[in-house]
């Protein structure tokens, strides 16, 4: 279905709005600092897995704690400059491949790679841009002394479990904060910009720990040194004239991105989303009190799901299994939470006025 033009509103104690985390060249500021797939690896002893600490684990064992993971993961992580400013990437494997949010590298083909522990910054190419998800992979030509992170399995993740975020804000490269994860299974939007498209990200882990402009693309990680998600989004309180919302990110779990960029790194693109799609092109129409009303289809693909189910150019989608779909947003958030195969109930109001519930099998949605 077609992107949308407008940022998704989150409602909870105030409204928020999304934004990416990718430092822009013009609000860099003037300070300047200098694993493969599978991989185990092993927690403190007496740890629980997955990196939460014991209840009998003192301050200072939970500091020495930190310190490991940084000593461990933070050679991992990397800047990645672009034409437009700077974002953050793990390093995936020792040939050079590195995971990146596809806002961080936008348009571009063509990037600067620094290591956390500075140097020379290497030049690197884009492999593929995965932007319906947020993610990217990009290629560094010389792949010499790159330190591979371990990547955890996200599906382990509990409320309240320690977390620290990796990477470079506003430029500060190697920096990190703290914080828990918040919730899990968030399904938020990401708003469209000169250089994104826009995405949905289903699944999304929330967590406290600070999230700035430049942290895009690092790590989320829990105190076994996994990663165990991609830090993307920031709220925004409109409230506070656009500011930050404090201790509200966003980040992708790392079960999607290692999917995403085992695709891409052995095929060279995305051959299954794991994304439902009802085949068709989309905008949002206002109805007479200048309010969304639904969702327009302006075009259905041949032999798509809603082609057979009678849904033509014209009809306007209002909801989805009882769900309101107001805008093409609220569309891609109620698609993003159900599976290629499974059947829906779509309300669609024709061209006459009159309305009727149709039953659609999703396909696939594809990957650009």
């Amino acid at each position: 279905m077609g992107g949308s033009t407008s940022r998704v509103a989150l409602f909870a104690a105030v409204a928020v709005t999304l934004a990416g985390c990718a430092q822009t060249a013009r609000s860099q500021p003037s300070v300047t600092t200098t694993g493969p797939p599978g991989a185990s690896s092993e927690a403190s002893p007496g740890q629980p897995s997955g990196g939460s600490p014991s209840a009998a684990e003192g301050p200072l064992a939970l500091e020495n704690r930190y310190e490991q993971v940084i000593v461990k993961v933070l050679p991992s992580i990397v800047q990645i400059t672009t034409g437009n400013g700077l974002g953050s990437g793990i390093v995936y494997d020792t040939s050079g491949h590195i995971v990146t949010n596809a806002h961080v590298v936008g348009r571009g083909t063509r990037f600067e790679v620094t290591l956390a522990s500075g140097g020379t910054p290497r030049a690197a190419k884009l492999v593929e841009s995965f932007a319906i998800g947020d993610l990217a992979v990009i290629k560094v030509d010389d792949p010499t002394g790159l330190k591979p992170a371990v990547f955890g399995d996200s599906g382990k993740l509990r409320v309240g479990q320690i977390v620290l975020a990796m990477g470079n804000p506003l430029g500060l490269s190697g920096s990190v904060t703290n914080g828990i994860v918040s919730a899990l299974g968030r399904t938020v939007s990401e708003p469209t910009n000169g250089q994104s498209p826009g995405a949905t990200i289903n699944g999304a882990i929330q967590t406290s720990a600070a999230i700035n402009p430049g942290n895009s693309g690092g790590a989320l990680v829990n105190l076994s040194g996994e990663v165990i998600g991609i830090p993307t989004l920031t709220a925004v309180n409109p409230e506070l004239g656009g500011g930050t919302a404090p201790g509200i990110g966003f980040a992708i779990p790392s079960n999607t991105a290692v999917d995403i960029a085992q695709q891409i790194v052995k095929t060279g693109k995305v051959t299954n989303t794991h994304r439902a799609a009802l085949g068709i092109t989309v905008r949002t129409v206002i109805g007479v009190e200048g309010q969304p009303i639904g969702v327009g289809v302006a075009r259905v693909s041949r032999g798509g799901g809603a082609d057979r189910a009678g849904i033509r150019a014209g009809d306007v989608i209002v909801s989805i299994n009882d769900t309101p779909t107001p805008t093409t947003q609220a569309l891609s958030e109620v698609l993003a939470e159900l599976n290629p195969g499974a059947e829906v109930k779509v309300e669609v109001l024709h061209p006459d006025d009159s309305t009727s519930t149709v039953t659609v099998r999703l396909g696939q949605l594809p990957s650009s």
